[in-house]
């Protein structure tokens, strides 16, 4: 502890000494010199606070005086100051600054001078000759009010300001206890005089003076005196002048009457009273006051820039989402109240999982697709596979308080419990789940199931017992999109047309169970409103609400070779005082075998060659594997997909629901009457973000496994022709799947194609998605 400053002689007859009792305690000579005052001014000098100071007057020092007083806490001594928050994207960029109180702390030696020099002898000349209470400031206040009748000179020194302002700064957000805090009672001057002796006896002097600047209020929501430089002058408070520094000084008796905002002249008058006292004291020259007095105010104002409302390019949701995770993660506290009261004190350094590049390529994506002003909006989630790390997290309608400007504040991308909506309906993206049950269940990938194009929905086995269809009318159905999906079908060429009773008849032979055990796995337990998640036979048709951030983590696991890693979006966070606090870290278990997924991969690249997502190809004709997906009546539409080094998701459709995208513009396109599909609308946009976020990236491939076509269906109406000579056979460990056979059309296009060698895709499908076809979700 820095040594004390000579404290003021005592007033005679002081020796020092412990008091007999016969003189009386501190409180009661509060009372006789209350008395002293007389009823003339004890009204006004209880308003100044000047009841209390004049048990100075009757020479009490604060060493007998704090003899009876209980031991102060820590937290008056230095306390826990509210202080700005710093959000960070993965490369250091600055997100965004949010706060309960704007504020910086400083050492004294990272202070101006001239600061600590101006607001000492505008406040309490007298500090470093006093005690906690100035004697001569009583007794001049208690002159001058007697004189004018009224309070208006005050005497509460430095110290007992300070002791007022952390009152008021613990009392937080709490306007009852904020209120309690500046109340000028007897009682109140009491609990601060008391305090004040103690802090005397404890603290130096400077070490007093550098609390107080920091926790003092300056206006405009500038809390110290480094905010109060940056919201004015838009520099360190180190390095203000003498003009700049007696500004500030000036704002702490009433930071609205001096605001040099709104009352410039006003400002200029309390700065000059201001240096005019630092010549009296003898802190300046008159040549240098003479100097400062002329220079202009030369403000370089600032607004306050507070919460995730001001992060720039898109992110201010992913910052909203950093916010509940550190509300909601048991790391951050163990419970509700103190994780909030450690995000509210604030004075972190935090430091996220975002990648500005792939934020700015999703960014650009869902605005450069879908505008603010269509009646859809589109979000979507990207995530490293292997690591939980949320990379971008973009959607159309900015963040924002003003609905009128299609602004709002719920994050499409995520559960309602981290600040999302109730979700929407991932139509077949979910299948591959299924799939993943069902493969891991020991089904071979060549299993054919009959898949006639419209069959009842059938009873099955759950884990608690079993399943029965008790629908009404054409509830009791499950339908194909197309007439013309009439199978058997085998698991490759069901998932690249998206075939619904293949999947419905996949999980009638397996059980939900295995469906249930999967969903577990993957961390996937409640629908995106919360709600418990029911298994029951139509979640393979994508019927529960999901977020896009829990489907892009589903897609993770799959690049990850069925390694499920549980989201995290916080790398590191540190104090401002460069202590190091302990984060959550991603939880990562193998959701399901390699060999499962390496299936599954060869199954989507499927998909994305020669199916539903033919048309996604991109720019560097690098692999990828995904699946389409569109709801009933094409409300929402989705597609889902990946590389080994990156998932994403990407949704589309009304931000509340409701909204079926047909005969409508979205963007710059036009969507008839068999509206969006999943090839069509998120497609599009997921292909762009991909093309941005991937570029110069290496090209990885996946492991696959060799999933032999089923012969062609015989055409019963086809001419018999001389057999033609076809392609090599392709190279099992080439990865991914042979081209279509010389001669196929494009299958990108609108006429029929060959899926998987050899079977015909319906004219119409691929390049739509598939559609819906009643329940079905393509």
């Amino acid at each position: 502890m820095a040594p004390k400053r000579p404290q003021a002689p005592q007033p005679p007859g002081n020796t020092g000494a412990p008091r007999g009792k016969r003189r009386g305690s501190p409180l009661s000579y509060a009372g006789h010199g209350v008395k002293f005052l007389g009823v003339s001014v004890l009204s006004g000098v209880l308003l100044a606070g000047m009841a209390l100071p004049a048990v100075g007057a009757l020479g009490l020092t604060a060493k007998n005086t704090a003899e009876g007083f209980s031991n102060i806490p820590d937290d008056f001594k230095t306390p826990p100051l509210t202080q700005a928050t710093q959000i960070f994207d993965a490369k250091g960029g600055l997100i965004a600054k949010v706060y309960e109180r704007d504020r910086t702390v400083l050492t004294a030696d990272q202070m101006s001078p001239y600061m600590r020099q101006a607001q000492v002898d505008i406040e309490d000349a007298r500090f470093y000759d006093h005690g906690a209470v100035d004697l001569k400031g009583v007794l001049r206040a208690i002159s001058k009010n007697a004189e004018s009748g009224t309070a208006s000179q005050g005497a509460s020194t430095l110290t007992q300001q300070y002791v007022k302002n952390v009152n008021v700064e613990k009392a937080g957000d709490d306007q009852a206890a904020v209120l309690e805090a500046q109340r000028k009672t007897l009682g109140r001057k009491i609990q601060e005089l008391k305090v004040a002796i103690k802090l005397e006896e404890d603290l130096t002097k400077d070490q007093i003076l550098t609390n107080y600047l920091n926790i003092t209020f300056y206006g405009h929501q500038a809390y110290g005196i480094e905010a109060a430089s940056q919201r004015y002058f838009s520099k360190s408070n180190k390095d203000l002048t003498i003009a700049e520094a007696a500004t500030l000084a000036g704002l702490v008796q009433n930071p609205s009457q001096y605001d040099p905002v709104r009352f410039p002249d006003n400002a200029v008058k309390r700065r000059n009273t201001v240096i005019d006292k630092m010549v009296e004291n003898k802190h300046v020259t008159a040549d240098q006051a003479k100097e400062a007095k002329a220079a202009p105010l030369g403000l370089k104002y600032k607004d306050p820039q507070n919460g995730c409302i001001t992060a720039q390019a898109g992110m201010g949701f992913f910052c909203d989402y950093v916010r509940h995770v550190v509300k909601q993660d048991p790391a951050f506290g163990k419970n509700a109240a103190d994780r909030k009261k450690f995000w509210d004190q604030g004075g972190l350094n935090i430091y996220t999982t975002l990648d500005p590049d792939k934020q700015a390529a999703a960014q650009a994506a869902v605005t450069g697709k879908v505008k603010v002003t269509d009646p859809v909006s589109a979000a979507a989630t990207m995530m490293e596979p292997g690591t939980g790390k949320i990379l971008a997290m973009a959607q159309t309608r900015p963040y924002g308080l003003e609905p009128s400007k299609n602004q709002t504040v719920v994050n499409l991308n995520v559960d309602a419990a981290m600040g999302g909506g109730n979700g929407f309906q991932p139509g077949s993206t979910f299948k591959p789940i299924i799939a993943a049950a069902a493969l891991e269940n020991g089904m071979a990938p060549t299993k054919p199931y009959p898949s006639e194009n419209r069959i009842e929905w059938p009873t099955m086995k759950t884990c608690e017992g079993t399943w029965k269809n008790t629908y009404k009318g054409n509830e009791r159905y499950v339908p194909n999109e197309s007439k013309s999906e009439v199978g058997p079908y085998e698991l490759k060429q069901a998932m690249a047309l998206s075939v619904n009773t293949y999947f419905v008849q996949m999980e009638q032979d397996m059980g939900l169970c295995p469906v249930k055990q999967m969903l577990d796995k993957l961390n996937i337990t409640t629908t995106a409103s919360g709600a418990k998640l029911e298994v029951v036979p139509s979640i393979t048709l994508g019927t529960k609400e999901m977020s896009p951030l829990t489907m892009a983590n589903v897609y993770a696991t799959f690049a990850a070779r069925g390694k499920h890693c549980t989201p995290i979006a916080i790398n590191k966070i540190s104090t401002v005082d460069g202590k190091d606090i302990k984060v959550p870290q991603t939880a990562c278990t193998q959701a399901f075998s390699e060999q499962t997924a390496d299936a599954l991969n060869t199954v989507l690249l499927n998909v994305t060659e020669k199916g539903t997502g033919a048309t996604l190809g991109l720019e560097d004709g690098r692999q990828i594997a995904g699946k389409t997906g569109t709801t009933d009546k094409k409300k929402a539409a989705w597609f889902s997909g990946y590389t080994p080094q990156l998932a994403t998701a990407v949704w589309i459709g009304g931000p509340t629901g409701g909204v079926e995208m047909k005969n409508m513009k979205i963007g710059e396109t036009y969507y008839g009457g068999d509206g969006v599909f999943g090839a069509t609308g998120p497609g599009p946009i997921w292909k762009m973000a991909m093309d941005g976020a991937l570029k110069g990236s290496p090209k990885e491939t996946f492991q696959t496994i060799d999933i032999p076509d089923p012969a062609p269906k015989p055409d019963p109406n086809a001419t018999p022709t001389a057999p033609a000579t076809g392609p090599a056979a392709p190279d099992p460990n080439a990865g991914g799947n042979p081209p279509p056979p010389a001669g196929n059309p494009n299958p990108g296009t609108n006429a029929g194609g060959l899926i998987g060698g050899g079977f015909t895709f319906p004219p119409g499908v691929i390049g739509g998605n598939g559609g819906d076809g009643g329940r079905g979700r393509h």
